[in-house]
């Protein structure tokens, strides 16, 4: 029913959800077929693990555990570095392949996408089941890839479907089946509930994802924002949330992290590791054409705390010149003594297009110009010599000094974190 009393007429919708099964190693076992069923896992050039196969799953392993220690511990695991080149590649073949069946496709991560596939089964002359099927199919067929795939009346309730049976998973939900499906679902593993507000409804007793939609709506509204509102109206079944197939022109952000063993305290060496993220992320930016106004910097102890700050650009720009001072003023608030490091990163925020992106034209910003226009110039000497034909000073440490674990150089320009 709505606010008034009157029941409410929800027309149903067939909203399709592709989640690729441990994708990055699935590239690598396409690649590479004698890799299949063996225990597998990417992230060589991290110096931690980015992706696993179900089978080094099976066996203890999990993601973001050291590669030193997978080594030593696990000698059977093979290790690979990311192909990020080819899993870009690959995605848009997955994409493409969806994009047969259905106009209207949002592609919302590297190995996932969403479709609305409503009306489509009298033109295709298949059920939705059939196109789900034939488009799995496909896929395994012409890619060699698993996928698992959720139908559901709403976005939300199609993540849910998705996940419910991996690998190589097809689950159906429709509007008679929801409660079956939410009354097994925990509330913290809907999409877009993170572990605080997860926390926050289990104290109130909302355990499941059906708790949570037996509650009224006024109760959700009193108690949470409006994002909340319309997840609890999608897990009802009601299409709030549409499918966005139009490319995107603006980028949440690009990430750089180096983890190396072993840790240390020197702020040389980690002011030359942030450089180099700096300069890595920088080029990706580059090479979308992308520009950011925010800049986010974090180094990781050897207990996996956090210590970060972030700023604001006075111009977007993807000069390296112009981000790597700010890094290095900002390292002393982030850098303790005593405390043993293993991880730096960067992150590139509201990142826009450098064609569209206007500047004050005084001081810094100009500055700025000049240093993009000279890094085309390198950018074109990569694109033929290799990358790492110019480098920055500030970066030397961090090539020329490189300690077990330490990450290689990765080829993920084609990889955005949307």
């Amino acid at each position: 029913m709505n606010e008034s009393g009157q029941t409410k007429i929800i027309k149903t919708k067939t909203i399709f959800h592709m989640d690729g099964d441990a994708f990055f190693v699935g590239v690598e076992m396409a690649k590479n077929p004698k890799l299949k069923g063996k225990p597998v896992v990417t992230g060589e050039e991290r110096g931690i693990v980015s992706a696993l196969s179900y089978e080094a799953k099976a066996i203890g392993i999990i993601r973001g555990m050291p590669i030193y220690r997978i080594k030593k511990d696990f000698p059977q695991v093979i290790v690979l570095p990311g192909d990020y080149q080819a899993y870009a590649h690959y995605s848009a073949m997955m994409f493409e392949i969806v994009r047969r069946y259905a106009d209207e496709v949002e592609e919302y991560s590297i190995d996932e996408c969403f479709a609305d596939l409503t009306g489509l089964e009298p033109p295709l002359r298949m059920t939705y089941r059939q196109i789900a099927e034939r488009i799995k199919k496909e896929i395994s067929d012409e890619l060699n890839l698993s996928v698992s795939i959720g139908l559901a009346p709403t976005k939300v309730l199609a993540k849910v479907a998705s996940k419910w049976q991996k690998p190589n998973g097809l689950t159906v939900i429709n509007m008679e089946t929801i409660p079956v499906f939410l009354t097994k679902t925990p509330i913290g593993k809907i999409w877009g509930i993170g572990p605080k507000t997860a926390e926050f409804l289990q104290k109130r007793g909302i355990q499941t994802a059906l708790d949570f939609i037996n509650k009224d709506l006024a109760w959700v509204k009193y108690n949470l924002s409006r994002p909340y509102e319309e997840m609890w109206r999608e897990l009802q079944g009601e299409y709030m949330s549409k499918i966005d197939s139009v490319p995107k022109t603006v980028y949440s952000s690009i990430q750089k992290t180096r983890t190396f063993y072993p840790p240390t305290n020197d702020p040389v060496f980690l002011l030359s590791q942030l450089s180099k993220n700096i300069e890595e992320a920088c080029i990706k930016a580059r090479h979308y054409h992308l520009v950011p106004k925010k800049v986010f910097f974090f180094l990781k102890s050897q207990n996996f705390k956090y210590y970060k700050c972030q700023l604001t650009l006075s111009g977007p720009t993807s000069a390296p010149e112009i981000i790597i001072p700010l890094a290095k003023a900002y390292l002393s608030e982030m850098h303790q003594a005593g405390i043993q490091y293993r991880t730096t990163g960067v992150t590139l925020g509201e990142l826009i297009s450098s064609e569209v992106s206007q500047g004050d034209l005084f001081g810094s910003d100009i500055k700025a110009n000049k240093f993009e226009l000279i890094h085309k110039q390198l950018d074109s000497l990569e694109e033929k010599f290799g990358k790492r034909v110019v480098y920055l000073a500030s970066t030397q440490k961090a090539l020329k000094k490189k300690g077990k674990g330490t990450d290689h150089d990765d080829l993920d320009r084609n990889l955005l974190f949307l």
